[in-house]
């Protein structure tokens, strides 16, 4: 377990597989924790990815010593190691820095550096785990509430970290002890910039407000058939309060991945290029977490009962249960009112009753034929003129009727 090993060939073009295939892009940093408040230590785990692209596409010095060759360098110790309890005292030292109470107690180190030579660029993946055991989070406890610390998030170290002998936080250093020729033409350069990043950083997790994390309760764990959802003890007759971080929304914004390049001019035109996708979070407490600050270190507070807010403290969630009963009283009310309107709708004829109509002849006889016209008017309008329509006919044109009626063939 103790060793390093180091690898050429077939055995490194397994070990790229199992870190992304040396040609993905990565998360700069990723948290996944579970805070407990009733147990001593809770479970975290910190993921550190990297990679870093060099393109020899127009040949060059580089091209013999990185084209189609594969190498990988790992190492895996816990915290029976020196090295290791030395990463973990500063670790403790940059959290208790931050402002939090909590420190890690144990940890174990795992580590993968992997080149992948392809036949235009090489890839430099760099993966650090650190797994371990947070202990000291709960800041206060009664009987009605916990307040969990949550300010230790980031997770960051400066300068060199030496795990067996091993540079695990230095990115150049695998290039200078594997590379010579790459290390030569790079160093000195604005290429050498892009390894410049310690590896084992995590600021940006700490430094996005909780309050802008997305977050969500789970109460599966108190459902009545919870068992059958294989759930463990400690989750057993709770819910279970998750922020995640890392997605574009409109709280966090939009993540994008962090690029930097530099072109450089040695014997050839080389392009050395930095991707790493937006750092990621995954945080989760058990019970109902209301999210809060305490000189100036941003905790949760921490019941069995529901909360009367959510997690950012500003929206009560009664209020959020009150307008959703008031929409459905206001639908139900509304298909009430509009069904009594329909029935009290009168039906048949609508409009002026007959019976206040009365009728006048407009036209009178024609020749051999009596043609009865007439209009139907109200009741006490004697002004019929008021009231002609277009079916009355002049005297002139009366006349002329006259005349072409007589005229015609009996």
């Amino acid at each position: 377990m103790n060793k390093v090993f180091l690898v050429a060939g077939l055995a490194a073009a397994a070990g790229l597989l199992a870190i992304g295939g040396g040609a993905s892009d990565s998360w700069a940093a990723q948290l996944d924790a579970t805070i407990i408040p009733t147990a001593d230590t809770s479970p975290f785990k910190m993921s550190y990815l990297k990679t870093i692209h060099i393109w020899y596409e127009n040949g060059g010095v580089l091209v013999d010593e990185l084209q189609g060759n594969d190498i990988t360098v790992s190492g895996q110790y816990d915290s029976s190691h020196p090295d290791v309890q030395s990463l973990i005292e500063r670790l403790n030292a940059a959290i208790l820095q931050s402002g939090s109470q909590v420190s890690i107690s144990d940890m174990d180190v795992d580590y993968t550096f992997a080149l992948y030579g392809g036949d235009e660029r090489a890839s430099l993946d760099y993966k650090i785990i650190l797994v371990g055991e947070l202990v000291n989070y709960v800041i206060t406890q009664d009987t009605q509430k916990t307040l969990v610390d949550l300010g230790w998030r980031g997770l960051s170290v400066d300068g060199s970290v030496i795990i067996d002998g091993q540079e695990i936080n230095d990115p150049f250093t695998f290039v200078a002890d594997n590379l010579p020729v790459t290390r030569d033409t790079i160093s000195g350069t604005a290429g050498e910039r892009i390894f410049d990043e310690y590896l084992l950083n995590a600021d940006f997790v700490l430094e996005q407000p909780l309050e802008n994390w997305h977050f969500l309760f789970d109460p599966t764990g108190i459902n009545v058939d919870a068992g059958t959802f294989g759930l463990g003890d400690e989750i057993s007759g709770f819910v279970k309060s998750s922020w995640t971080m890392g997605e574009s929304n409109l709280q966090q914004g939009r993540q994008v991945e962090r690029i930097e390049e530099e072109i450089i001019m040695v014997d050839q035109e080389y392009v050395v290029k930095s991707i790493q996708s937006p750092d990621q979070g995954n945080l989760n407490i058990i019970g109902y977490g209301v999210i809060d600050v305490l000189e100036g270190v941003e905790i949760a507070g921490v019941t069995s009962t529901a909360p009367r807010t959510t997690a950012t403290g500003d929206f009560p969630i009664m209020i959020i249960y009150g307008m959703a009963g008031m929409a459905a009283v206001a639908g139900i009310a509304f298909f009430f009112v509009s069904n009594r309107a329909l029935k009290n709708e009168k039906q048949g004829q609508q409009g002026i009753d007959p019976t206040h109509l009365v009728g006048y002849q407009t036209s009178s006889a024609s020749g051999g034929y009596q043609t009865n016209r007439g209009e139907a008017q109200l009741k006490g309008d004697v002004d019929y003129q008021k009231t002609r329509s277009h079916y009355e006919q002049d005297p002139t044109r009366q006349q002329q009727q006259s005349e072409s009626s007589s005229r015609a063939p009996v």
